[in-house]
């Protein structure tokens, strides 16, 4: 099961002078001042059974061609496998190119109609439905609307910007994009675990 979303906008920010580390009875200093260049999205999946993050795509853009591409390499990573992603309801989570990519994938020859006319493609709830069918070897989870927050990947998506973005300085949109996988690569082989949930569920008390 992949929790899967896009965290966009990581800024490849350049420190305009050297951080200061830690020193006896100081604490680190970072320099305010930075050059800009550029930005790149992340698009994740987090594996909600082993903790790690698998078949991650870094680009400039989260079209929905994007998210399509990134889907469908999450497949050819086991294609035979079965696949359940669970993500937020945003347009290009629901789009038609991604019901054409799911109906191809699970070998379903029917007609599914056209956008915004009629068949499954028709509209986005046409499209939600079938994209959810617990049937298909692949389908979709969607959390409720403003919950985005209970898409385990969120959790993760905060690791990755306490511990790498949120402290470090980028020369190019590239060096971004090498730290971003290789910090990848080191959380899935030593930090990796599966999230445990503490909230319970009973109303918040005044």
């Amino acid at each position: 099961m992949m929790s899967t979303d896009e965290k966009t906008g990581m800024q490849a920010l350049e420190r305009a002078y050297e951080t200061k580390p830690v020193r006896p009875g100081l604490v680190e200093r970072v320099e305010f001042e930075y050059i800009r260049h550029g930005t790149l999205s992340l698009m994740a999946n987090f594996d909600v059974v082993t903790g790690k993050v698998v078949s991650p795509s870094i680009g400039p853009t989260r079209t929905e061609a994007d998210f399509v591409t990134h889907i469908d390499q999450t497949v050819d990573s086991d294609p035979g496998a079965s696949w359940i992603f669970i993500a937020d309801q945003l347009d290009t989570h629901q789009s038609a190119k991604l019901v054409e990519l799911v109906a191809r994938r699970c070998g379903i020859h029917e007609n599914l109609g056209m956008k915004g006319k009629e068949g499954i493609l028709k509209s986005k709830q046409t499209r939600r439905q079938f994209l959810e069918d617990s049937s298909h070897r692949i389908r979709f989870v969607y959390t409720p609307r403003h919950c985005s927050w209970l898409n385990q990947v969120e959790i993760w998506f905060s690791i990755l910007a306490r511990r790498l973005l949120k402290r470090s300085s980028f020369t190019s949109v590239e060096d971004l994009r090498t730290r971003v996988l290789k910090f990848i690569e080191y959380f899935n082989n030593v930090l990796a675990k599966p999230f445990r949930w503490t909230y319970t569920g009973r109303p918040l008390q005044a």
